[in-house]
């Protein structure tokens, strides 16, 4: 089975970026957003905050990652690639925190959809691609890194967070809060609009009502006002303001 997942991990890896915004319009449209849970709206809305946290969560998750010790994620020409063994920060917590915090993003953004369909498929493939993905991973970090890997696998996990490890793991090392914003904002923007853009698609799936007009232009002003924001970013970014971040792990 490993050995069929390899060449599925090595293009997820190559083509995620594209790939995995696809998947999910086809997922969010094949199936209506819930508007209520058995009939409740209140449910509906314990729903959506729980999965609104898990999305924070999972943006939580991977700031601390970044903020502490930063990877180049698309490896090398988009191939699974690594300079060195990157062992501290979480990556001392945890072997691929960045994909745990990735799945608890898409997990909240399925659960904020709603549909029951779109959850189990939704967590369920992006669980399969990112193991995958991992499967990958391994495979290259251990003919590259040997003895000094299979050490570290031993003494960390896969997926789950060794929290205990945190203070060692990040001992000595200063948080890079600018690093987070200049790698992580286009993240934290295109999750934001999906959660946006799912919100809205419920509201007017069928009609917009009267009554729901003004959140409907909320909606809206709030979406333009991030398009917006992380634009100034991208400018921010072109023009040198993060330049002085600490240098990265490649």
């Amino acid at each position: 089975m490993k050995k069929l997942m390899l060449p599925i991990g090595n293009f997820f890896f190559k083509y995620r970026n594209q790939a995995f915004p696809l998947i999910i319009v086809a997922l969010f449209i094949a199936a209506r957003p819930t508007t209520a849970i058995l009939g409740s709206a209140a449910l509906e809305q314990w729903k959506d905050i729980v999965a609104l946290l898990i999305v924070l969560a999972g943006l939580v998750l991977r700031a601390t990652v970044i903020g502490y010790a930063y990877i180049k994620r698309g490896g090398l020409n988009k191939r699974v690639y690594a300079k060195d063994l990157v062992t501290e920060g979480m990556f001392g917590v945890c072997r691929n925190p960045l994909y745990v915090g990735n799945m608890l993003v898409y997990s909240g953004l399925f659960l904020f959809h709603g549909n029951p369909v779109v959850v189990i498929i939704g967590c369920l493939l992006f669980a399969f691609i990112y193991q995958c993905i991992i499967y990958a991973e391994e495979e290259f970090l251990a003919d590259k890194f040997g003895e000094a890997y299979r050490a570290y696998c031993l003494d960390t996990p896969r997926w789950g967070l060794k929290l205990s490890a945190f203070s060692t793991a990040t001992e000595g090392m200063a948080f890079n809060f600018k690093r987070v914003i200049a790698k992580d904002y286009s993240t934290m923007s295109s999750t934001l609009i999906a959660l946006l853009a799912t919100e809205f698609y419920r509201v007017s799936v069928d009609s917009i009502s009267q009554q729901e007009m003004s959140y409907a232009i909320l909606l809206l002003a709030v979406f333009v006002g991030v398009i917006a924001l992380t634009g100034l970013v991208s400018s921010l970014k072109k023009l040198g303001v993060f330049d002085d971040m600490v240098t990265a792990h490649q």
